[in-house]
């Protein structure tokens, strides 16, 4: 979901981590599924990509 919000708005990696504050290493990881975002992390790209309630429940009934 993160990947495919962060592409649609043309950011690269480093720049949406800056904007979320996390590491660039963190996005790569929760991009490439090889670990769950915690809530803060969660919480914080939800806010950098200004994704719509509706698109984070369907993400969390997967």
């Amino acid at each position: 979901m993160f990947k495919e919000y962060r592409k649609a708005k043309k950011l690269t990696q480093e720049q949406l981590a800056e904007l979320s504050e996390l590491d660039t290493r963190t996005i790569q990881r929760i991009e490439n599924n090889e670990r769950e975002p915690s809530i803060e992390s969660f919480k914080k790209l939800i806010k950098a990509l200004n994704i719509k309630d509706k698109d984070i429940l369907e993400y969390l009934k997967k």
